[in-house]
C-alpha cells in the first residue's frame, strides 16, 4: 500500500474566522486520515525557513506578521495521492480565482489570507513535515479504515 503524507497548516485567518472544524471536516469527509495534529505559535525562525523562497520579496514582512497573529494548526494528512488530493480540495492559491466547492473558493477572497497552506510536492511535503513535526508526533494506526476508503487494487 502506498499512502502519502502531506502537511496542511490552518492559517491564522482560519482560526480568527472560527473555520477550523469546517476545514478539518472537509479533509476527513474526503477520506484523508489525520495522523498528526497540533496547535503552535510560529516564530521568525520557522517562518524564515518555511518561506525561504520569499524572504527577499517586499511582501515578506506582511506575510510573516499575518502568520504570527494567532497560532496555526499543523496537520499531517495521509491517503493515496494525498498531496494532489489536498491541493485539489484547497483550490487555487488566490481565493478570488479558486473554483467554487474548493476550500479557498468557498471561504476566501485573498491570495495571502487563503485559509490553508498545503505542500505542493512529495519533496516539499517531506521537508515541511520534518519542519513542523517530530517523528513521535505522527502516528501510524494501521489499516483500520483503509478497506472502506479504497478498492483492493488501489492499495
Amino acid at each position: 500500500m502506498k499512502l502519502e503524507k502531506t502537511l496542511v497548516l490552518l492559517k491564522p485567518c482560519t482560526l480568527e474566522r472560527a473555520l477550523m472544524g469546517e476545514i478539518i471536516s472537509r479533509f476527513e469527509k474526503k477520506g484523508l486520515r489525520i495522523v498528526g495534529m497540533k496547535m503552535m505559535q510560529l516564530d521568525d525562525a520557522i517562518l524564515a525557513n518555511h518561506y525561504s523562497h520569499l524572504v527577499d520579496k517586499p511582501f515578506f514582512g506582511i506575510l510573516k506578521a499575518s502568520m504570527m497573529r494567532t497560532p496555526v494548526v499543523a496537520m499531517c494528512l495521509e491517503g493515496v495521492d494525498a498531496i494532489s488530493v489536498v491541493r485539489t480540495i484547497t483550490g487555487s492559491t488566490n481565493g478570488r480565482n479558486a473554483d467554487p466547492g474548493t476550500i479557498r473558493g468557498d471561504y476566501c477572497m485573498s491570495n495571502q489570507q487563503n485559509i490553508v497552506h498545503a505542500s505542493d510536492s512529495p519533496e516539499s511535503a517531506k521537508a515541511e513535515l520534518n519542519r513542523f513535526f517530530c517523528p513521535e508526533e505522527i502516528f501510524d494506526f494501521g489499516t483500520l479504515n483503509i478497506p472502506r476508503l479504497y478498492a483492493e487494487d488501489e492499495i
